[in-house]
């Protein structure tokens, strides 16, 4: 695998393409900088939300700050992995295609004194003069410079910026983020009840159901595998009759025989919180007598 360098994302939010012709017309605001999101997802209509799916043009999305490793390039695209999103695609992380222009190389110094994470959906981002810049996700992590009474002051590819203190969390280093409970997993869920499904979604505009699992692991300290079917193979096997809250869900086809589709997350008493699919919301729902019920196959636990 020839390695190009390890290169950060220079967008809000970049959406990670099957290939550099998957993006349609319709899709300039996901894949310009600076990134028109919300312009973007509010135009699209369910059809064309579907066809990201069924037509297989989004495999997953990386936040403002991640490191990606560059792999190949195609004219203004760029083949990446994203090292911190776990696949059985690609040993080094999960595979797709970026346009050039929102990355930016990585510099030795591209370090802080600590780091700074988005714990709301979403957060402005302003400039050190005051004027806003862009609305970052949830679990954004950026190197911080300093902070103060009710700003934090962060190191972004393309400079300094301030965020408000209020939903945002700093923390000495990466590793010592905390590691939640089940509940705490839960939690973190339900701040986006009524979100929008979106396929290959990994922030907070928008999560498919297993960007939803992850991002809610990895807001307690657990990074896990980017697709629901490679979540299934790894954490503590669960018996479906002993399971807490947190603890993650999978779905097969075929009542439960068949491929993994989907995963949720237990909620407890009965219910799961998930992201169903294209057209619905985040939503907690009662198991009992519903397809999930029929499908359900396995259950797995990340949190200690």
């Amino acid at each position: 695998m020839e390695n190009k360098g390890v290169y950060l994302v220079d967008a809000a939010v970049a959406t990670i393409w099957t290939n550099p012709d998957s993006p349609r017309g319709i899709d300039q605001g996901a894949v310009s900088n600076p990134v028109l999101l919300r312009e973007w997802l509010d135009s699209l209509t369910f059809e064309a939300l579907l066809d990201l799916c069924n037509s297989n043009l989004v495999q997953s999305q990386a936040l403002c700050g991640q490191e990606v490793m560059v792999l190949e390039e195609k004219g203004d695209w760029v083949l990446v992995v994203v090292p911190e999103q776990p696949s059985s695609k690609n040993s080094h992380g999960y595979p797709g295609w970026m346009p050039k222009g929102q990355l930016k190389k990585k510099e030795e110094d591209y370090t802080g004194n600590g780091v700074a994470v988005v714990t709301s959906p979403t957060s402005l981002l302003y400039h050190d003069d005051g004027s806003s810049w862009m609305e970052l996700s949830f679990q954004t992590r950026l190197p911080l410079v300093e902070e103060s009474e009710d700003w934090v002051k962060v190191k972004t590819p393309s400079g300094t910026g301030l965020l408000r203190k209020d939903g945002t969390a700093v923390y000495a280093s990466v590793v010592e983020i905390p590691k939640g409970n089940g509940q705490q997993i839960v939690e973190a869920g339900k701040a986006f009840l009524d979100l929008p499904y979106l396929w290959g979604g990994m922030s907070g505009f928008g999560f498919d159901c297993s960007g939803f699992s992850y991002a809610m692991c990895k807001a307690n300290g657990y990074i896990i595998p980017r697709d629901a079917h490679d979540q299934a193979k790894e954490g503590e096997n669960v018996a479906l009759d002993q399971l807490k809250p947190g603890d993650l869900l999978f779905f097969a086809y075929d009542e439960g025989k068949g491929a993994i589709h989907h995963v949720g997350i237990y909620y407890g008493n009965g219910q799961m919180i998930h992201s169903p699919k294209t057209g619905k919301t985040i939503e907690v729902i009662d198991l009992k007598d519903t397809i999930y019920e029929r499908e359900l196959c396995a259950a797995r636990r990340y949190w200690t």
